[in-house]
């Protein structure tokens, strides 16, 4: 699977789990160069507490585009720090 925004791949893995209908990407498939740590916190009743990324590319910002759960409830533990998108990133195989 690929996360693509703006014609750039940001995440690309052959091992990503899908919940809720979302793929997630394990850690060393996401391209940090890509991602800045915003300040937006969600809870989810079964994961945990999720903290969302900012994608940039070439200057433009997708703002909370990305999410993770750095810390997960037992349930939800095969997503620990894997990463999800949103917002126009496009995910395909």
């Amino acid at each position: 699977m690929k996360a693509t925004w703006m014609g750039t791949v940001i995440a690309d893995s052959d091992d990503t789990v899908v919940v809720e209908g979302n793929h997630y990407f394990p850690p060393d498939a996401v391209r940090k160069e890509y991602f800045r740590e915003s300040a937006l916190e969600t809870v989810c009743p079964w994961k945990g507490t999720a903290r969302y990324y900012d994608v940039v590319v070439d200057g433009q910002r997708n703002e909370n585009a990305a999410w993770h759960y750095p810390e997960t409830f037992e349930a939800a533990a095969n997503i620990r720090g894997y990463v999800a998108f949103w917002n126009g990133v496009e995910v395909s195989e």
